[in-house]
């Protein structure tokens, strides 16, 4: 119990000096947040960037190879490929982000309440985030969106919900050791309720956990919205997506390769800078792991 006196409280600035201690120690980190910087830039700046419209066909020019004219070639239906991946980093970007921004707050708020309050809620809780772990994130979404439609904050909902229990169950930890300290009893004793002791006292004990389940999640979250485009149950048509446009290119790989190549290394590179920047925040942030070696 007296262990519980010196846990350190977690807050911005303290977190803020460790990305900025990880920034000077771990170059990958830079490398990855510039990769990221540019891809969300080059989708805010689409319109800057390349004067295309990404559904403008034209059959003249369908399946033409990488030029001045067009820097990544065109597609079957001869639409610049190019300015459907830039556009596409819009629709795909935002899934992602919106869904684990809704998904990881939606679990850590029903974490910490279930274990805070402890007992049935926390029973009943549990087993409900039981139920969910049973499916796969892209079954679960499959079946989503064959209910609800493939409308874009349709794809938001059915990528966000497989992220609710996983966020849970780590987030949970977090306060169930957390709650035991003394200073929570102390604000207990001093008639503090318990909306105010989660978000004052134990929330912000539990956010370093939380930003690494998070951060994690995106990666899955671009992958998982990128699988449902390509399997036609994604953003809806014709709006670009990127794996929309993996999906598209599939028929035309011997012929056309670099109409299904662009689209993949946007993918590749979105999820690489995020899972690398997962790890180092993991490493950092996790006291389990700060006294091992720093990844590159």
């Amino acid at each position: 119990m007296e262990q519980g006196l010196a846990l350190p409280r977690t807050d911005g600035a303290r977190l803020g000096k460790q990305v900025l201690q990880m920034g000077r120690t771990r170059p990958m980190l830079l490398v990855s947040a510039a990769i990221l910087l540019l891809l969300a830039l080059s989708a805010a700046l689409a319109p800057l960037l390349s004067s295309w419209d990404p559904i403008a066909t034209s059959i003249a020019q369908r399946l033409s190879p990488p030029s001045a004219l067009h820097p990544f070639g065109t597609d079957e239906l001869g639409r610049d490929i190019f300015s459907r991946v830039l556009y596409g980093g819009r629709a795909s970007l935002y899934v992602g982000l919106a869904s684990v921004a809704l998904g990881t707050i939606a679990g850590a708020v029903l974490g910490a309440l279930s274990a805070y309050a402890g007992g049935k809620v926390d029973l009943y809780l549990q087993r409900l985030m039981d139920v969910f772990l049973a499916f796969p994130a892209l079954i679960l979404g499959l079946a989503i969106l064959t209910v609800l439609g493939g409308h874009i904050n349709n794809v938001v909902l059915a990528v966000a919900l497989p992220f609710v229990p996983r966020t849970n169950r780590v987030v949970r930890s977090s306060v169930l050791s957390i709650k035991t300290f003394l200073y929570i009893e102390a604000a207990q004793a001093t008639g503090c309720n318990m909306t105010r002791i989660l978000r004052v006292h134990i929330l912000p004990n539990a956010l370093a956990p939380y930003l690494v389940i998070a951060t994690s999640l995106l990666g899955a979250a671009i992958l998982v919205e990128s699988s449902l485009s390509f399997l036609g149950l994604g953003v809806p048509p014709p709006a670009p997506s990127w794996g929309r446009g993996l999906s598209e290119a599939m028929p035309y790989m011997r012929g056309a390769p670099w109409a299904a190549i662009f689209p993949g290394l946007f993918i590749s590179l979105a999820v690489y800078a995020v899972n690398i920047l997962g790890d180092i925040l993991r490493d950092t942030l996790d006291p389990r792991l700060r006294g091992r070696q720093p990844s590159p």
